[in-house]
């Protein structure tokens, strides 16, 4: 099992016992209206299920998702990925709202894509943000993701299309970033 670690964060792949996690935290409206696959309301089973998939596509080296912990005491808040879509490489990320503006989306992504980058020898790495979650946007722009084009994605939450904003992140970029 891959664990990866920043100052504050450990990321794990996610394990049965993180269903609870998950489902009170896509529970939330705020945090599910700001994704594009949770439906909303969320349920054990729908934790259930995107644990079995995210597990099978790791085995498959299609997608590396990681459960957020803090360092410190172990709590969850938040999850993360990097996976293959339409032979691209998309990162994905949410905190849950009690954890919000604390900078995990950053340092949790940042070494996500270090591995991605590094281990996965991605060239490039795609994002999104949709058009009313600006604090999302600016976590990629530390990044240094830049805008690529906006277009219409489907919210399973919201049940309709949301503007939203696509980025993209070079290898070669995120090395100057780091280095920076």
């Amino acid at each position: 099992m891959t664990i990866l670690e920043s100052d504050r964060l450990q990321l794990r792949p996610p394990v049965p016992e993180d269903a609870p996690f998950f489902t009170e935290a896509l529970s939330d409206y705020e945090v599910a209206r700001q994704l594009a696959s949770p439906p909303h309301p969320y349920t054990e089973a729908d934790a259930k299920t995107f644990i079995e998939i995210v597990t099978k596509a790791r085995a498959m080296g299609e997608g590396w998702v990681y459960t957020i912990l803090t360092r410190a005491t172990g709590t969850p808040v938040g999850c993360c990925g990097v996976h293959i879509k339409d032979g691209r490489y998309e990162l994905g990320y949410w905190i849950a709202k009690p954890y919000w503006g604390r900078g995990f989306a950053t340092e949790a992504a940042h070494r996500l894509l270090a591995f991605a980058f590094g281990v996965v020898q991605a060239d490039a790495v795609e994002a999104g943000w949709f058009h009313d979650n600006p604090a999302s946007g600016r976590v990629l722009a530390r990044l240094g993701f830049e805008a690529d084009h906006v277009e219409s994605w489907p919210s399973k939450a919201r049940g309709e299309m949301v503007l939203c904003n696509r980025a993209m992140l070079t290898r070669a970029r995120f090395g100057r970033k780091k280095a920076a």
